[in-house]
């Protein structure tokens, strides 16, 4: 069993929701990246998604395309973000990683190098924004031989037989992205997430993240209480923007309790 599917059990026998916190590796600055993922862990992640900085993101907002400016100007690269769960593993051999990006520097290293490396240093799940379910046979092909989950998106304007297509072939849990647009939009529609569940719902097995728009714990609970994990990935990138570096951990650290709190009324 991965440690995404044991986290999920885990959390549906004790009737919660999972935290699942985003940040840009890299950033502020590499020697940020493994303690802030400590630090997520401490204050209530069930789940860590990982950015994979990249010069040209297509999903992401102007908070996140910043963050990954930031890290790439410390030249940050893959083999840096890997090196950096190996690292956090020394410590922590139970939270679910799960790699967020785009193809190109995973095109680049070669995906059964990629997949390879994963499973050496612990990542659990990759998400690739720009590899749909109908194009990524290959690719995935390796993450299953070294029993890496494909994670996916699905969209408000997702087509049932895209659904279908995603049910199929997803492990670990699904991402809804709750609204059309990039990430950090601030026009979530709470009822339309409640509309939309259901119809996934009836496709799909696997636990359900919703994530893309959620700022703060009004939104995190409300959520929560539609789906099986919240994702939570601007609001703490602008955090660390917007902090000096010796707070950085801190704060973030103390907005995650307060999601994590949230999250737990649902």
């Amino acid at each position: 069993m991965s440690r995404i599917q044991s986290t999920f059990d885990k959390l549906a026998q004790q009737r919660r929701k999972a935290l699942i916190p985003f940040f840009t590796a890299g950033d502020p600055s590499p020697a940020f990246t493994v303690p802030l993922m400590h630090t997520l862990v401490e204050a209530g992640a069930d789940i860590i998604e990982l950015g994979v900085p990249f010069s040209d993101p297509m999903a992401d907002g102007p908070v996140i395309q910043r963050a990954s400016e930031r890290a790439l100007k410390h030249l940050v690269t893959l083999h840096q973000v890997l090196d950096w769960v190996a690292e956090f593993r020394k410590r922590n051999v139970l939270t679910p990683i799960v790699l967020m990006g785009y193809g190109n520097p995973i095109e680049a290293m070669g995906w059964e190098t990629f997949a390879r490396r994963c499973a050496e240093v612990g990542v659990d799940g990759v998400l690739t924004v720009d590899f749909p379910p109908e194009e990524s046979h290959e690719a995935f092909a390796h993450l299953a031989a070294h029993c890496i989950d494909p994670i996916f998106l699905l969209a408000p304007t997702s087509t049932d037989a895209r659904i279908e297509r995603v049910a199929r072939q997803a492990r670990g849990y699904v991402y809804y992205v709750s609204l059309k647009g990039v990430t950090g939009a601030g026009h979530l529609d709470l009822a339309a997430i409640a509309g939309k569940i259901p119809e996934l719902r009836r496709h799909i097995k696997l636990p359900i993240g919703v994530g893309f728009g959620i700022r703060d714990g009004e939104t995190a609970r409300s959520v929560a209480g539609l789906c099986d994990g919240v994702v939570v990935g601007s609001r703490i990138v602008q955090l660390i923007e917007d902090s000096p570096e010796q707070e950085v951990l801190a704060r973030v650290g103390e907005l995650v309790k307060a999601l994590r709190f949230a999250v737990d009324q649902a």
